[in-house]
Parts: structure tokens; sequence; C-alpha cells
């Protein structure tokens, strides 16, 4: 597998038309359908079982394209790359959504009912935290040493809570770092019983690790229930006609997700996509019934 990675890519705009001389091979093999992603845990959950799929059952070559996910968005609207199964709607990527929707194909929600927030440990009581209003406690913004520990910068969820964090009114450092290093943070939290606030999604794995809770949001500064889409250049389904069709058809259940996502931690995201896909075989099916 041959993967191109956020340095090949960054930069806006320029990057984008330099990807063209970075991945030459990639631009001369027609057949090959590259699909964008970051390394966020559903993301990588749903782009492996993508690519077994079309690779295995569609006899197509796959090649990842890992970079942020404005990026992603300019490389759709350019033609650079030709799919991405990771875009947040209506509200999360709505800014970047609108730059680009006249170019581009929605090819249709791959799971709905996500959500975006900020998370707490159980163990911090309810009684003191509940809400992002009461992270404006003198007594809370102490335990928490005014910082709350984001994800990586650009992210929709990054933007949302930039704007949580002024709706509010909240004297707090928005940290930012990837998500594994997000968990990481959280993960030394708990093990130490310490106060943590992090920003973060449904589905992911950890609310499957660890006891957490949703701070509650009044004033929806962070969104409400959302759709994940996956999204196509312009002239993908015609140059693709039977991986469009599929990808149309490819939904998978949160809880699956999730279950995916948590097994994958201890092993890889390559591997349990495999397992599921074997488990699932009907499911499989279905979702290339308009493929053949």
């Amino acid at each position: 597998m041959t993967q191109i990675t956020r340095r090949q890519f960054v930069g806006g705009a320029a990057s984008v038309v330099a990807l063209t001389a970075a991945g030459s091979s990639l631009a001369a093999d027609a057949k090959t359908v590259r699909i964008g992603w970051t390394a966020w845990s559903d993301a990588e959950a749903v782009t492996n079982m993508a690519k077994q799929i079309i690779e295995q059952k569609l006899a197509t070559k796959v090649e990842l394209v890992m970079t942020d996910i404005g990026l992603q968005y300019a490389g759709l609207q350019h033609g650079q790359i030709d799919l991405m199964l990771m875009s947040w709607l209506p509200n999360t990527h709505k800014a970047y959504w609108e730059k680009v929707q006249g170019d581009v194909e929605d090819l249709g929600a791959l799971y709905t009912d996500a959500k975006l927030g900020w998370a707490v440990p159980d163990y911090i009581p309810t009684s003191m935290v509940s809400s992002l209003e009461d992270l404006k406690k003198p007594e809370v913004r102490a335990k928490l040493n005014g910082q709350i520990q984001g994800i990586d910068p650009g992210s929709g969820l990054m933007r949302a809570s930039e704007e949580a964090v002024k709706a509010y009114g909240l004297d707090y450092k928005l940290l930012s770092a990837s998500d594994a290093a997000m968990v990481t943070s959280l993960h030394r939290a708990i093990q130490r019983k310490q106060w943590i606030v992090v920003t973060t999604w449904s589905p992911h794995w950890m609310f499957s690790q660890y006891k957490l809770r949703y701070l509650a949001d009044p004033k929806k500064s962070l969104g409400g229930a959302e759709e994940i889409h996956a999204l196509a250049r312009k002239g993908f389904s015609a140059d693709f006609p039977k991986v469009a069709a599929f990808v149309k058809n490819f939904k998978i259940p949160l809880a699956d997700l999730e279950g995916v996502m948590l097994k994958a931690k201890d092993s890889s995201y390559d591997k349990e996509a495999a397992a599921y896909l074997a488990k699932n075989p009907e499911r499989v099916a279905k979702w290339l019934s308009a493929a053949k």
C-alpha cells in the first residue's frame, strides 16, 4: 500500500497542485482510487473497510492519502484525491462544505447520530461539573489548570471548540494535539484520578474503554446530531461507477463501528476491518448489491 503523507500535501491550494508532481505515478494510473483520510479512529476504521472491499471485491487499486481535513476538501475540489469518507455534516464541516459543494459529489451518509462534545471522566462530580457553563467556576478552572485538551488544529471539532470557549466566556487554553495524543492525556489523567476535559466525538472507542460523560452544551456551540458523509471529486461516479455504487450503499451501525475501533486499539485497523467484513458477509453483499 502506497500512502502519501501530510508532508507531501501541506500548504493549501499550492500543495494540491504540487501533489500531481509529487505523486505522478498516481496520476498515471487512472484505475487507482485515491482516498483521503485523517487519523481519526472512526475515519481509519471505515477507510480500511472501504479499501479492502474496493480492492478485493471490485478489483480496483486504492491509494490512501493521509492529510489534514481542510486539505482533503481542497484535494477533492481540485481533483487530486477521488474520495473521502469523513465529511461531518451539516454543522461541523459547514465552512469547508460551503466552499466546495458545487465542485464535489455527495455520495450520502455512512453513519448517523454522531456528535461532537467535551467530555470528562465520570469520577468528576456532576454537582461541580455537568455543563460547559460550570467550567467558569474558579474552583473548577483551578482543578483543570485552565486547560482543555483538544485534537488536531483545523478540525471541525477544534473550530467549534474555539467558538465554545468564546460563547461561554471561558478563560482556558485550548490545547491542540492528535487524536492519539488526546487519548494519551486522558488515560494518564484517569490513572492519576486527575481532572481533565477533552474535546471528543461519537463514535469513538474511548467511550467503551473509559467511564466518561459529555458535558451539557446549552448554547449548542458544539452543534447537534451529525451525519458522516462520503464525498467524491466531480466525475468520480462516471469514472468509477461500481465503486460509487458501493460507497452509496456503505452504511454501518454506530455500535458496530465502535466495536471495530475498540478492538483496533490493541490490534490494527487493517486487521479488525478484515475481521468485521469476514464476520458480516450478508452486510457486505448488501453494500455491493448495486455494484454488480
